[in-house]
């Protein structure tokens, strides 16, 4: 009995060892496909496992959420990059002929692959100097709002829409980038107002700064700071500045700060002028020659 089921595994044994083709002169047969497929399913969920057993790790160090990310990116690489040499050596390809690939990617690379090999690069740069990193609110070209992450070739950048921008990862280095969260996530906001000529200019301030002061979104608050900004063509312009927690607050408060200032003029009786032009008639012009 058991060699007739021996017998009859045979042919199927056979043509997992019969080759398919060749690569640098060594054959490629289905168990060595079969085996090269494991071994990079294998590292990919070894990658995870790692991943998560990091975590614990982090939580004990209190590590913050870009540092944890950009850890975890560059394990995830590491991890993968050598499951595919070991899945390629244990394919039979020897290091010869990986050498000779690499010559060919080269040459692609020199024709035509310049800018996803110059997006791969500037991601590893990221992820190891960390300019930006998950969670920070930067402005980079036309695109502004938070990073949710960041990849082999480019980075997403959510914006306050709620709009995924993917971003070149080049774009973060040769480009000027503004980080409004590098060193603090606190920002700082600006509302400007202008009130009519003849004002109570320190009546103004207070109320601005009352204003301010009541409002919840408003942290710091003993370094809020009232300017008189200009003399305008219609108005006194003043500035209000103030800090938030956040940079995706700082629309919602100074919108927010608008209308509570224009509540507050209207109980304090102060006027918000519109722009006005005087216009002077002069007498006595000449008269046009055949009139």
């Amino acid at each position: 009995m058991l060699a007739q089921t021996s017998l009859q595994f045979d042919p199927l044994l056979g043509r997992f060892a019969q080759p398919l083709f060749l690569v640098g002169g060594t054959p490629i047969t289905l168990a060595s496909v079969a085996s090269f497929l494991i071994i990079l399913v294998v590292t990919w969920v070894l990658s995870k496992l790692l991943q998560r057993a990091l975590g614990r790790f982090y939580r004990q160090r209190d590590l913050e959420e870009g540092v944890q990310y950009a850890l975890n990116r560059l394990l995830h690489y590491v991890v993968v990059g050598f499951g595919v040499f070991l899945a390629l050596d244990n394919l039979g390809i020897s290091v010869t002929a990986l050498a000779g690939l690499g010559a060919i990617l080269a040459v692609g690379i020199g024709f035509g692959l310049q800018n996803i090999a110059q997006n791969f690069v500037s991601g590893l740069i990221l992820l190891l100097e960390r300019p930006v990193k998950k969670g920070d609110f930067v402005v980079v070209g036309e695109a502004r709002g938070t990073i949710r992450s960041i990849h082999a070739r480019a980075t997403v950048v959510t914006t306050l829409e709620n709009v995924d921008i993917l971003v070149p990862n080049g774009e973060f280095i040769t480009e000027a980038v503004v980080n409004q969260t590098y060193l603090d996530r606190q920002v700082r906001i600006r509302v400007n107002v202008g009130v009519a000529y003849g004002s109570d200019t320190a009546r103004v301030r207070e109320t601005l700064e009352r204003v301010a002061k009541e409002h919840s979104g408003i942290v710091r608050k003993e370094e809020t700071l009232v300017l008189f900004d200009d003399f305008g063509d219609s108005s006194l312009d003043f500035a209000l500045l103030a800090w938030v927690n956040s940079p995706l607050l700082q629309y919602r408060v100074a919108s927010e700060l608008r209308f509570a200032i224009d509540a507050a003029f209207r109980e304090e009786e102060i006027e918000i002028p519109f722009p006005q032009r005087d216009l002077h008639l002069k007498s006595g012009w000449p008269a046009a020659p055949g009139a």
